[in-house]
């Protein structure tokens, strides 16, 4: 089934990063020390949100690509997908300038550097600036690939080169441990994974990326889905970090340690749910166009699915939370942080279904009531994740993020449910 063998595809791309992430860090820990390894731990996370500079314009690439696909209109692929990546372009520019600019005040009066490290660390944010465009098309070009259903090229790329993310600062460790050359390391890694993409382009789909004008009106189209999606790409952080600010401010900063870890390793389960509706996104978009009527079908199989492989997994995380904690840190931290653990599982089961039914509602074309839900989840969360958290310390942090996903998935389900019958009624009346 061609759906499980992307999803295979997708899981390698994404599970060999991790791996080399896994041997990678003691080393470099050791060998740049605590201080150098924590702005490196910095530099993985911006890079892993430049991603915000394209405005969403990733998934949209992929959601038009796969809507022309659905409705036969290949011919308008090549203005498409250069109209998009000429805006991702430009966006990327942006993002690596702003990056550039506000790193001697990150570095100055945001982050707590040492002073004999502030000179390193400056360079070393300034060179990753650079890799902002690269990152951002590099997103366009994945996006136009998923949207066409290469995820197998798309993961023979990924797995290899996004792990040079990590095993390029360990390789250059013999030569030098300053900031400057490990930034320096992952620019190129960045460098070579876009490079890799263009090269598969020019070598399976010539056709689409030849010269020509740009359509004003599909660019309009990219935005205004990308729009959306950057609403719920920054209240979406939001909602995920609240509870661990919330804490340190009204608790203590150990009661985020006890938190920390747990959530993590439990929350880290959505990176399954996030695999398969990454592979299910373009086939939803692409099935709107041409069959709506197993549109039904796709959703409510791969809900069964999800069961089938969440429930074992988030039943054994309850199982066993207190006993792995203890193993892995100590007997007296699994005393205090195994019931964050086992309500957190009860969220993540609940929530891998709300990934399904978002994907449904975006694929459809209405990504802006998923955003607005988002807002509205978030001015809604405020107030009992606080009393919450108030009466209950890390119980009451874990519970309230469970309650809202558990509200959210519903909510998201109902909403799933109206635009499949939307798109059914008009078949309905025609059979009649």
């Amino acid at each position: 089934m061609r759906i499980t063998r992307d999803i295979l595809w997708s899981i390698l791309g994404t599970g060999v990063p991790l791996i080399a992430a896994l041997f990678s860090i003691p080393p470099l820990i050791d060998a740049l020390g605590t201080v150098r390894f924590g702005v490196l731990s910095v530099a993985w996370i911006l890079v892993g949100y430049f991603s915000f500079f394209d405005l969403g314009l990733g998934r949209a690439m992929t959601q038009l690509v796969a809507k022309k696909m659905g409705s036969q209109e290949e011919a308008e692929l090549p203005s498409a997908i250069r109209s998009g990546m000429v805006a991702m372009a430009i966006l990327g520019l942006v993002g690596g300038l702003v990056v550039a600019s506000l790193s001697p005040w990150l570095v100055e009066h945001k982050l707590s550097i040492p002073e004999q490290l502030r000179d390193e660390t400056l360079v070393g944010l300034v060179l990753l600036s650079v890799s902002i465009p690269l990152v951002i098309l590099t997103t366009g070009l994945r996006g136009v690939l998923e949207g066409l259903k290469r995820f197998d090229l798309v993961n023979i790329i990924r797995a290899p080169l996004g792990a040079l993310s990590y095993l390029g600062p360990l390789a250059i460790l013999p030569f030098s441990n300053t900031l400057p050359a490990v930034m320096i390391a992952l620019v190129v890694s960045r460098a070579f994974l876009f490079l890799a993409f263009a090269a598969i382009f020019l070598r399976f789909y010539p056709a689409l990326v030849r010269c020509g004008s740009l359509n004003v009106a599909q660019l309009g189209q990219l935005f205004s889905f990308g729009g959306w999606m950057t609403i719920s790409n920054i209240v979406g952080p939001l909602l995920l970090y609240l509870g661990r600010l919330s804490l340190a401010m009204m608790v203590s900063a150990e009661a985020v340690a006890y938190f920390s870890t747990p959530y993590d390793v439990v929350v880290g389960l959505l990176l399954i749910p996030g695999i398969i509706v990454g592979v299910l996104f373009p086939i939803f978009t692409e099935k709107f166009q041409n069959d709506h009527v197993s549109v039904g079908a796709v959703y409510g199989r791969w809900v069964r699915i999800m069961f089938l492989v969440m429930a074992p997994l988030t039943l054994l995380t309850w199982l066993v939370a207190e006993s792995a904690l203890a193993a892995w840190i100590s007997a007296d931290y699994a005393e205090q942080s195994y019931r964050v653990a086992q309500l957190l599982a009860v969220g993540v089961f609940i929530n891998s279904f709300g990934h399904i039914s978002q994907a449904l509602i975006q694929a459809y074309g209405r990504p802006d009531l998923t955003a607005k839900l988002h807002v509205a989840e978030l001015i809604a969360y405020i107030p009992y994740m606080l009393w919450l958290i108030r009466n209950y310390g890390i119980e009451g942090a874990a519970l309230s993020w469970t309650v809202r996903v558990a509200i959210s998935t519903v909510l998201l389900a109902v909403i799933a449910n109206g635009c499949l019958l939307r798109t059914i009624k008009p078949i309905r009346k025609e059979n009649a």
